[in-house]
């Protein structure tokens, strides 16, 4: 099979960069992906290919920008050029641009794609109903709220036209069946990036690392940790350095500059900027808790499954979709209230001054990140393109339930 994965992709700064290199990664190693074409985002540096081990070919295509208008006309060039035997598109709402029209274009591409007879499927991270507009940096006005949620239904009515629409979350798949009448969901799991071997669980030497990991300034907060750190500072003689893992997010620029020089008076504090892939086994290996300072939720975390697979205690906030990842993919840590810096400081101070509850939070964390590596993920989607494949030559409609692949018995 000549697989085309249309993704973000290091050194890329867009969202969900990372989890099409894991895509890539791990698609190289299926006996049955003869070739991959990559096809991403310009940028100045190469591609970062430097898998270990062999793998298929992988050809890459750099066939879109972000924010450009001309991105829907290019990448279906592309598809047209290398004739690929299916397609699958790592997507999110403002995948292809934070301005409107270019964002729109963009998640028209499955529909093209499915137009020209390609199996074809979309990985949707987030849905716009279970989006908060104005925590996720699109707009604070309640009239414009209607509008991108009425342009929000017609675009996924768009990707939906996919021979399959994969999602990571089970109610994702309720809310789309129930609203849309679609009968070509999937719920595929997320799945952790690695499985390193089962760390010993302790913690380096010297003060206790409270990090935060991702793109910052639109629902991701720095702020709340920050001033937690200080509160529990103030009650106790805890020894923590504070660690921001990252780059603002597109929407807001600047926005950890900003920080920095807000809260240059705390010390103990840690910009990192960008965290290149070489680099996060560091980063995640020498916390001691992993925070999510979110405000609202767009899907699935790729963040809580990396600290899953390297054993690391979270602190998350008590939203709806991180509490239904917990509870259906068996991740355990401790709930705080969004934007309470009490409520976060309490749920830190529990588990860094209790050394057996945050082993046993992390060792539950690593078991769970194991069940679900990416090598199956792939699997799961290999399978959904070859029963694709049979049901079009049947001269079928798509429907996932006559297809009866499930999670569990592809996991199997």
């Amino acid at each position: 099979m000549k697989l085309a994965i249309v993704t973000a992709y290091p050194p890329s700064k867009v969202t969900l960069t990372e989890y099409g290199y894991y895509l890539v990664k791990h698609f190289r190693l299926q006996e049955e992906v003869t070739e991959i074409i990559l096809m991403t985002d310009r940028t100045d540096d190469p591609k970062d290919l430097s898998f270990e081990g062999e793998g298929c070919k992988i050809t890459v295509e750099e066939c879109w920008d972000f924010n450009s208008y001309t991105n829907l006309w290019r990448v279906n060039k592309a598809i047209k050029t290398h004739s690929p035997d299916a397609v699958l598109f790592n997507l999110q709402f403002l995948k292809f641009g934070d301005k409107k029209i270019p964002a729109a274009l963009g998640l028209m591409l499955p529909y093209m794609s499915k137009l020209k007879g390609i199996p074809t499927i979309s990985l949707l991270h987030n849905i716009l109903e279970q989006v908060d507009l104005d925590s996720a940096g699109f707009t604070k006005s309640k009239l414009l709220q209607k509008i991108y949620g009425f342009i929000g239904t017609t675009l996924t009515k768009f990707v939906l036209a996919s021979d399959i629409l994969a999602v990571t979350i089970s109610k994702y798949v309720t809310i789309l069946e129930e609203k849309y009448k679609a009968k070509n969901i999937a719920l595929i799991p997320h799945g952790s990036f690695e499985t390193p071997p089962e760390p010993d669980f302790s913690l380096p030497p010297g003060p206790k690392q409270v990090m935060a990991f991702g793109k910052f300034g639109t629902y991701k907060k720095v702020e709340v940790l920050i001033e937690a750190i200080e509160v529990i500072r103030n009650r106790s003689n805890e020894d923590i350095e504070i660690v921001i893992a990252g780059t603002d997010s597109p929407n807001t620029p600047g926005y950890l500059k900003k920080m920095e020089e807000v809260y240059s008076h705390v010390p103990q504090i840690r910009f990192t900027g960008y965290v290149a892939e070489e680099d996060v086994p560091v980063i995640f290996g020498e916390s001691a808790v992993v925070v999510f300072p979110y405000t609202s939720t767009t899907g699935s975390s790729g963040v809580l499954h990396q600290a899953g697979s390297y054993g690391k205690a979270v602190a998350l906030p008590d939203l709806g979709d991180l509490s239904v990842l917990v509870q259906e993919e068996g991740y355990r840590g401790e709930f705080f209230l969004p934007e309470n810096k009490i409520s976060l400081a309490d749920a830190i101070e529990k588990i860094l001054t209790d050394e057996a509850y945050r082993t046993e939070l992390a060792r539950a964390n690593y078991e769970a990140a194991c069940s679900l590596p990416m090598s199956a993920i792939a699997k799961m989607y290999l399978d959904y393109f070859k029963a694709i494949q049979v049901q079009k030559t049947k001269g079928q409609i798509i429907d996932v339930n006559a297809i009866g692949l499930t999670h569990e018995k592809t996991k199997a």
